[in-house]
């Protein structure tokens, strides 16, 4: 009789054991995994989720401009069709205002332009600019930025004679900006310009225009040989082959630095 109680209890020690240890293995690791997952889905930053949906690490992740140019083309293209605004230019803009999308404002207002309140009866957010706190314009998507983008050029008259340009005169509208006191940067247009040519944005022009690309610069209307920019070319290997130095191109076609791009037009002194 011993015998028997002491093997029954030996027996409810075993499994009582058992059971509480399947237990505890199974509520801490799963309510961990759950809440950790939840928190990183509510908190991480848009494309960083859609990234993880693509199975990609989202540590490896990094937006670039090549990303930015690819996610808003079609909406630059589109608002060119309509408001006859070099979607060359309003890449551009997007990009330099906008730090390609990784902005502060543009995180947290969609507003990809910089653009403030002014008369603005929508959503406002408070943001330290030129002064601190001052009120910008908050947008629910990033189309509504760029359609108000449209919109505040075309609206206001000091803005006028851009539109008597040729719409893939990228060039002639970065000088045009400035002028009009878009910025005070007096290196806004070199900017501008360099964006575009160096990502190639004026194709976007060009399929709206059907022109090549680019079709029209202010250099063109000299009577100077023209240089179409191939594969391999450098200011050097071109100068070589016109007979002329690299600085009288630089300066024919106000260059900056020796940075080309490939469908680029050159004049030739």
């Amino acid at each position: 009789m011993k015998i028997y109680r002491l093997f029954t209890l030996i027996l409810l020690v075993v499994i009582t054991a058992s059971c509480g240890s399947k237990k505890k293995v199974v509520t801490t690791r799963d309510n961990s995994n759950r809440e950790s997952i939840e928190e990183r889905n509510e908190n991480t930053p848009a494309e960083v989720v859609v990234n993880k949906r693509e199975n990609v690490p989202a540590t490896s992740y990094s937006y670039s401009i090549e990303d930015y140019i690819r996610e808003y083309a079609p909406i630059a293209r589109e608002e060119m069709k309509l408001y006859r605004i070099p979607a060359s230019i309003t890449l551009a803009q997007g990009i330099l205002e906008s730090g390609a999308g990784k902005g502060e404002l543009t995180r947290k207002a969609n507003n990809h332009f910089g653009i403030k309140c002014h008369d603005w009866k929508g959503e406002k957010v408070y943001h330290d600019d030129d002064q601190r706190g001052e009120c910008f314009r908050k947008y629910k998507h990033a189309k509504y930025s760029y359609r108000d983008h449209s919109l505040f050029l075309s609206g206001r008259g000091r803005y006028a004679e851009l539109f008597d340009l040729e719409t893939d005169d990228y060039k002639g509208w970065a000088e045009g900006l400035r002028k009009a006191g878009y910025a005070t940067d007096r290196k806004y247009p070199d900017k501008l310009i360099s964006l575009i040519e160096r990502y190639e944005l004026y194709r976007y022009d060009s399929e709206i225009t059907k022109r090549p690309s680019p079709a029209y610069t202010r250099s063109e209307k000299s009577n100077s040989p023209k240089h179409v920019v191939q594969k391999g070319d450098t200011l050097y290997s071109i100068s070589k082959r016109y007979n002329t130095s690299v600085e009288d191109i630089k300066k024919a076609n106000g260059l900056n630095g020796n940075n080309i791009s490939i469908g680029q037009v050159l004049s030739i002194k």
